[in-house]
């Protein structure tokens, strides 16, 4: 570099650039050329020796003109170079280049002020200037350590020397190339010292402030996003908390502030680029639960868009012993916490419906504050707008207060509240003239709308358990008088074929019903003690073929499933009803997942939704992918006869068939669907617990005897059926297998009969549904003078609909309606074999 005398207070070991390999070719080519030209001879050597000196003569002229024109210099630096070094040279911190040797090969004025170099010459390397301080070798080795491995680094060292003042250093290494393959380390080094005594002296200044604004006679805390961040320790004394709690991720503003009131400091409007300030009285809660009236001055700022920054919130004790001596000051507080703890969101509005004041549960029901002077109106939906500010002006201008308002807050959410208002007769224009109060209602409306569900749903199950009924006896007449006129007639005779599709026909229709009778709950249940693990796996290979191939099933059982009591072939139908019903909303394909699992007490709380019991299940949930089932028809779906298929293609039964059989078993039924992505069907069934009859061991029954070719009997036996076309039939019927047969309209009919003929009756055949007298009240009346009597009740309703009605300890059989002849005479020919009490199904 230029300039390097004494007078330059750098120290620059850095070589003039140049190549002596260079130096030396021209050298090598001038003495080859002269030896050349001796060779030659001095006749012959003439003309080259012009030529090469011409050639000299031209390369000297070309060199002067580009010394002239400042393209060529001799021994003079870059002026770029010359510029970075005084920049360097000028710098706040050391900066020294250090080759792989240890060699400094350019240190700046700065370098050798901090590291105390007293000339030039004494400029020693980083690596040896701190041997003596083992912390600020370490730091040193690690820095070389990071050069070697071609890294940055920098360290902050604190640097003590016996006898000298305490320094902080900035070490800073970096690996550099100094060209021509030179490798070599620039090393920065900074005086941290002044920078680091001004910040221990903030922080103390810092520490100080801390410390007056703990132990202030007021309480302090700042909150952003619910969370508080800082809490002086006079509120926490107050609190009766432990200072510690109050850390990072430890309590919240709805910790400290109890209830709705919580919403007052979180929910307030924001303010793009303003600062709003709220004075407010509510109670605080301490840790042992107790409240502490206080007044808060609160206070956020918010950023251009609206976002609340940190609040800075001022809080003063108002608790009964500082109230002691104002009694006015005592009311107030009063005042504020019956105004804010009310469970009812209460509005004082002026003369032109504007929100003056309103309490911790009005804002936390409409959000806001009372000082936005927001109109009431404005906090409902356009369509309730109209008569909430005709039920306003009428409480503003004092007349009496009308009806209470309903209004739908949100129609998506399903929010509802119902508004109350009150006149004021001291307001004024400028001051409240009405109060509004508003109870949220919708879990109300939630109940209510349960409760008319069930109610419909219960209505609906009871019309359809009765058209059942009737329809029962119909069919009972027709597959009745089917079997007669098939018990005489042959299969070559022509009207055979047309007979036995009327059977059929009214087969179908009877297996209709029974769906209707499984919705309204009154079918004839069978229960037994059922592996639901076993029983998947047999239906497994059935399901399969009802998906067809471009429906994928998944079944995943779980472990160790609970024992469940339930009919075997409803369970069954519950199963294949869900998956049809999930395959038709698959047209394009899909995935059908069956799966099953425990769900214990413990577990119920997450199927709340469903009003699962707190008591042990057995869940099999049915989950598809189809195309979901909209809102509008989800509580839709389990009406009989309701269906979105196609007309002709379903009953509308399947899923109604599913409601009753689940119900009546004990169980649960939850539906969750979203359009698009599929529904998922859960089947709670209560677990259960075998008692102690059932644990005791059972003795190996006997085989049961073949049953009898014969079906003719004799004795007397009583029919009373309402249904004339049921009667005839069955009495016809019985017979023609050789019993006598007394009939009867009703009850009150067989008891006249019973009186007519004394000691002959061996059997009462009776329907459970009839006028004036039903079947087990029949039953009662005949039971103390004919102890002995065997009965047989016929209903299509199940037996556990009408069991309840008769004495306990009853003796009876039960045949479903619709019967065939066969199963009218078998039960018959059953019961009057009879030697024994028991009961004949």
């Amino acid at each position: 570099m230029a300039d390097g005398g004494r007078d330059d207070p750098t120290l620059d070991r850095t070589e003039i650039g140049g190549s002596i390999r260079l130096v030396l070719l021209v050298a090598l080519a001038l003495v080859g050329a002269v030896v050349s030209l001796l060779l030659l001879g001095r006749d012959r050597a003439d003309p080259w020796i012009i030529g090469l000196l011409t050639v000299l003569a031209v390369v000297g002229v070309f060199a002067l003109f580009a010394y002239a024109a400042g393209l060529l210099r001799f021994g003079a630096p870059d002026l770029r170079d010359e510029l970075a070094r005084r920049i360097v040279d000028s710098g706040p911190e050391g900066v020294s280049i250090v080759d792989t040797l240890g060699r400094v090969l350019y240190a700046n004025p700065r370098y050798c002020e901090i590291t105390g170099a007293a000339s030039l010459q004494e400029a020693r390397p980083v690596e040896r200037l701190f041997t003596s301080d083992p912390d600020v070798s370490e730091a040193v080795y690690r820095l070389a350590q990071s050069v070697r491995e071609g890294r940055a680094s920098v360290e902050e060292v604190r640097h003590a020397v016996p006898g000298q003042p305490v320094r902080w250093l900035r070490l800073g290494a970096r690996p550099a190339a100094a060209g021509k393959g030179v490798r070599c380390a620039v090393w920065t080094v900074s005086d941290l010292t002044r920078e680091r005594e001004r910040q221990e002296s903030a922080f103390l200044e810092l520490q100080h402030a801390i410390d007056y604004l703990d132990h202030a006679p007021a309480g302090f805390f700042s909150a952003a996003g619910g969370a508080i961040h800082y809490i002086n320790a006079t509120l926490v004394d107050w609190l009766g908390y432990d200072l510690a709690e109050f850390g990072p991720g430890g309590l919240t503003v709805g910790d400290i502030v109890p209830g709705p009131a919580a919403a007052l400091l979180t929910g307030m409007a924001p303010l793009p680029g303003g600062v709003r300030t709220e004075v407010l009285d509510l109670d605080l809660r301490r840790k042992n639960g107790q409240p502490l009236p206080v007044r808060l001055w609160h206070r956020v700022a918010y950023a251009s868009d609206g976002t609340p920054g940190a609040s800075r919130t001022l809080v003063v004790n108002r608790s009964r012993e500082d109230n002691a001596a104002d009694p006015a000051r005592a009311a107030e507080v009063r005042f504020a916490r019956f105004f804010h703890n009310s469970p009812i969101a209460i509005a004082e509005v002026d003369a032109e419906g504007r929100v003056v004041r309103a309490n911790a549960m009005f804002a936390r029901l409409f959000g806001g504050r009372e000082d936005e002077r927001r109109h009431i109106v404005d906090l409902v939906p356009e369509p309730a707008r109209a008569p909430l500010r005709g039920a306003l002006t009428a409480a503003v201008q004092g007349q009496a207060p009308s009806a209470p308002l309903d209004i739908v807050l949100e129609r998506e959410g399903g929010r509802s509240a119902r508004f109350y208002f009150a006149s004021v007769e001291d307001g004024g224009a400028a001051r409240e003239a009405a109060i509004v109060y508003v109870i949220e209602t919708t879990e109300q409306r939630a109940l209510e709308a349960q409760f008319a569900q069930s109610q419909k749903m219960q209505a609906v199950g009871q019309l359809a358990g009765g058209v059942a009924h009737d329809f029962n006896n119909v069919l009972t007449a027709i597959i009745g008088y089917s079997d007669l006129l098939l018990a005489n007639a042959r299969p070559t005779d022509p009207s055979f074929q047309d007979v036995m599709q009327i059977k059929q026909n009214a087969n179908r229709a009877a297996g209709l019903v029974r769906q209707l009778l499984a919705f309204s709950r009154r079918q004839t249940l069978r229960p037994q003690v059922l592996r639901l693990g076993d029983v998947m796996s047999d239906l497994t290979m059935l399901l399969r073929r009802l998906l067809g191939e471009t429906i994928k099933l998944e079944v995943k059982e779980g472990r160790d499933l609970w024992p469940v009591k339930a009919d075997l072939n409803q369970f069954e139908q519950v199963i294949v009803n869900l998956a049809v019903n999930a395959r038709d909303a698959m047209p394009a394909g899909g995935t059908l997942a069956i799966r099953t699992a425990n769900v214990g007490a413990a577990q119920a709380a997450s199927y709340a939704e469903a009003g699962l019991p707190e008591a042990d299940h057995v869940l099999v949930e049915v989950a598809d992918t189809g195309t979901g089932i909209p809102p509008d028809i989800l509580d839709k779906i389990f009406e009989p006869f309701f269906s979105t298929k196609e007309v002709g293609k379903g009953t509308g039964l399947g899923l109604s068939t599913v409601y009753g059989i689940v119900k009546q078993t004990g169980g649960t039924l939850q539906v969750e669907s979203e359009v698009g992505r599929g529904s998922v069907f859960r089947v709670f069934l209560p677990r259960h617990v075998p008692d102690a009859a059932e644990l005791a061991p059972r003795a190996p029954e006997p085989d049961a005897p073949a049953k009898a070719a014969d079906l003719t009997g004799r004795g007397t036996l009583l029919l009373v059926e309402d249904e004339e076309a049921v009667r005839a039939f069955a009495a016809r019927a019985l017979a023609s297998r050789g019993y006598h047969v007394l009939e009867a309209g009703s009850g009150v009919e067989a008891l006249e009969v019973m009186a007519q003929h004394p000691g002959e009756v061996e059997l009462i055949l009776s329907d459970v549904v009839m006028p004036e007298m039903d079947g087990p009240t029949l039953l009662k009346e005949l039971r103390p003078s004919h102890p002995d009597i065997k009965v047989i009740f016929m209903s299509g309703y199940a037996e556990e609909a009408f069991a309840k009605n008769l004495p306990e300890g009853a003796d009876f059989g039960f045949l479903p309606k619709p019967f065939t002849l066969k199963q009218l005479i078998e039960a018959v020919k059953a019961s009057m074999g009879r030697s024994e009490p028991g009961r004949t199904e």
